[in-house]
């Protein structure tokens, strides 16, 4: 009886904590272990190459794929990844500390990326035998939201608790005040040697007689901007406080102030230093952001130092700047904060190790065992080597593959080039053609609001196509991903100051590519029919992923090169082929829909 029970068990109760859990690693290592590193003082160099290098299990997962249909059952190999993910884990917490942490961590969060890209195997290919045909319509929108979740957990909730365990480790917190002071007269400071050290009890303090600073709102020239940021990068990198850097190899020092887009805005020298040095080899990192208040006074350089016991009595020098436009009285708050970051992160790791425990012993117990669940070997004296080619011979020959593979890589061809240039295009200043959000706004707009509306239409569209059907549905949903790409074109050309117009015009967007994505998963599954569905949905998986490397590969030489307001306009052009796949593509009408034969 509990065993006919546990076939028949309410797919609420494990799909959203399954694709929850599908999707806390790979945020993990592709996502918060580039924020670590940063944090860390690993080079951005080596932060773009070893964590691109961790995307490779996901690219290859297709080939090993078929050992997870030939061996033993998806709901073991679902179990068993939770376990490994959560001591591949504890292993990154406990090297993070240590002396070679880059490399040891690396090694951890490449056995993470190998574990993680077989449980999306096993779970994908566990989903599609735990639910039927009608149901799997049904819940692709919800195992969506809840692998989006999983995003937002990675991105905002773990860093978040790093950034606390981070303040609340190290030296107190110190505040720094400017104000924009329209009546008072411009002054600059060049001679940063003649810098007075006043000493008094504080671990961390402003090398100035306040930590208030009055900046002239009149304009200054552009040379002089650019020569005191020269200046302070220099000053910055010989005394050590930028540590991924030796002098000579910033390439800022050849830069002209016209390629730099340097400003007129008056600016301001603001030098930090320690009342004493570290213990022994220990180093103290210090990272200045902006606490609170208007966003024309903004940091420009300086956004992390590190000191040791070679250069604490020295002065790191961080630069402010008002906006050129500003004439007004106004006040920004800048904070220092310096904590023990490896700590900090370590901790954070462990937290997320507890959570893959948790994981593993909650499926262990909840997950149905569905009477298809079984090897995919159907003669055992058959060897293993012939069954795994022939997963992939069986998936090359299906109907129309060629077809198949084309919807594939050209359904989202837009959208993965949109998808690329998002962020800068939001973040970027209004004179380079972007919107010119800071970084709290843009977290607001696209990593709140756009996630909201992006979760609402994955909701949505699961709705939808498990009551017409996949075949009736496919069509808006295309529209649904391309069509809202044209906010895009009018945000570029009409550049809206108004958050509410930007958030409402991102919102829409996210809401039209959740709905839209629905089909696409929706065909996965259903190319993925017959023998071997778990391997054959992870090659469709893999042309997935080389659906949006191959466009996002020249999206940014294509943005640069027709600047954002027509490469908006090429995206809108970058649809059509896909109405000419989809009008060809042969798609069972009952595909997804509930039929009388389906039991409610």
């Amino acid at each position: 009886m509990s065993k006919l029970k546990s076939t028949i068990r309410n797919a609420w109760a494990w799909v959203p904590s399954l694709y929850y859990a599908e999707g806390i690693p790979y945020v993990v290592v592709m996502l918060v272990s580039v924020v670590m590193y940063k944090r860390m003082g690993v080079s951005n160099t080596d932060i773009a190459f070893y964590t691109s290098l961790l995307y490779l299990p996901w690219v290859i997962k297709p080939l090993w794929s078929p050992f997870v249909d030939l061996i033993k059952t998806k709901r073991f190999w679902i179990v068993v990844m939770q376990l490994i993910i959560g001591a591949g884990l504890a292993g990154v917490a406990f090297v993070i500390p240590g002396p070679d942490f880059l490399k040891y961590s690396l090694a951890f969060l490449f056995l993470l990326a190998f574990s993680s890209a077989t449980h999306d195997i096993a779970a994908d290919g566990f989903y599609m035998l735990g639910l039927d045909e009608h149901d799997q319509a049904f819940y692709v929108g919800i195992r969506s939201t809840f692998y989006r979740l999983a995003m937002i957990t990675g991105q905002g909730i773990l860093v978040i608790i790093a950034g606390y365990f981070e303040v609340h480790s190290g030296l107190p917190r110190v505040e720094i005040t400017v104000n924009s002071a329209p009546k008072t007269l411009t002054e600059t400071v060049v001679n940063l040697d003649s810098i007075n050290f006043n000493r008094n009890f504080d671990d961390l303090r402003v090398l100035s007689s306040s930590n208030k600073f009055d900046v002239a709102t009149a304009k200054i020239n552009k040379a002089q901007v650019d020569s005191l940021i020269t200046l302070a990068q220099y000053k910055n990198i010989k005394n050590g406080f930028y540590t991924n850097q030796k002098i000579g190899e910033q390439p800022e020092f050849n830069i002209t102030p016209e390629s730099r887009n340097v400003k007129v805005g008056n600016v301001s020298i603001i030098a930090f230093s320690l009342s004493k040095a570290p213990e022994d080899k220990n180093e103290v990192v210090v990272n200045v952001d902006r606490s609170s208040g208007d966003k024309s006074i903004s940091l420009i350089e300086g956004t992390r130092f590190v000191f040791n016991k070679s250069n604490w009595d020295k002065a790191a020098i961080a630069i402010v700047q008002l906006d050129p436009k500003l004439k007004s009285a106004t006040t920004t708050s800048f904070e220092a904060l310096s904590g023990d970051i490896p700590r900090a992160w370590s901790m954070t790791f462990f937290i997320i190790a507890g959570l893959f425990i948790a994981f593993f012993i909650y499926h262990y117990i909840i997950l149905p065992y569905p009477s298809t669940d079984v090897p995919a070997v159907k003669d055992p004296s058959q060897k293993m080597g012939k069954e795994f080619f022939r997963s992939f011979i069986i998936f090359f020959k299906k109907k129309q593959i060629g077809l198949a593979i084309a919807f594939l890589l050209i359904y989202r061809f837009g959208e993965a080039q949109l998808i690329k240039l998002t962020a800068p295009f939001l973040i970027d200043a209004r004179e380079l053609g972007g919107l010119g959000l800071t970084t709290g706004e843009y977290g607001l707009v696209y990593g709140t609001i756009g996630i909201i509306g992006l979760t609402i239409g994955g909701i949505t569209g699961g709705f939808y196509a498990a009551k017409v059907g996949l075949k009736k549905s496919i069509w808006w949903m295309f529209a649904a991903i391309n069509i809202p790409n044209l906010l895009y074109v009018y945000l570029a050309f009409f550049q809206p100051d108004n958050i509410f117009i930007i958030s409402a015009s991102v919102a829409l967007e996210q809401f039209g590519y959740g709905f839209g994505f629905t089909a696409y998963m929706l065909y996965m599954i259903h190319i993925s029919e017959g023998d071997f569905k778990t391997s054959h949905y992870a090659i469709a998986t893999g042309f997935m992923a080389l659906s949006m490397m191959i466009p996002g590969l020249f999206a940014g030489w294509l943005q640069e090169l027709l600047g954002y307001q027509f490469f908006f306009v090429w995206i809108m052009v970058a649809m059509i082929p896909g109405f000419f796949i989809i009008k060809s593509v042969h798609i069972d009408p009952e595909f997804g829909k509930k039929t009388r034969e389906l039991k409610a």
